[in-house]
């Protein structure tokens, strides 16, 4: 499973995050897509429009499950796709910002 650490993330990452909606309004980070793993077969041509061309996906979920299973799936696609660890819950344990739509702090759920 390739991985990233949350460390290892720079601004302008490409971030796909998977969490379901009531995840997302709580807090997400800055940018990021957001495409429910529910959701995600059915919208997935919303990521291939979003994605850089050239560059990686980098899906980020609670804790790392879901988005795992993002990212194998999209490694098959022939997309360079890598698992970032432990999360938006170590996302926010780094100090990364999580914010909601509005621009206001928001929180993990």
């Amino acid at each position: 499973m390739p991985t990233v650490q949350v460390t290892d993330l720079k601004d302008g990452d490409f971030l796909l995050d998977v969490r379901e909606d009531d995840e997302w309004q709580a807090g997400h980070a800055g940018g990021a897509l957001h495409i429910p793993l529910s959701e995600f077969v059915a919208r997935y041509g919303e990521l291939t429009e979003a994605a850089p061309q050239d560059g990686r996906v980098h899906v980020i979920c609670r804790s790392g499950g879901r988005s795992a299973q993002v990212t194998m799936y999209l490694v098959q696609q022939g997309v360079d796709a890598v698992n970032v660890d432990g999360g938006m819950q170590h996302w926010q344990a780094a100090g990364r910002p999580v914010v909601t739509d509005d621009g206001k702090p928001g929180f993990v759920l």
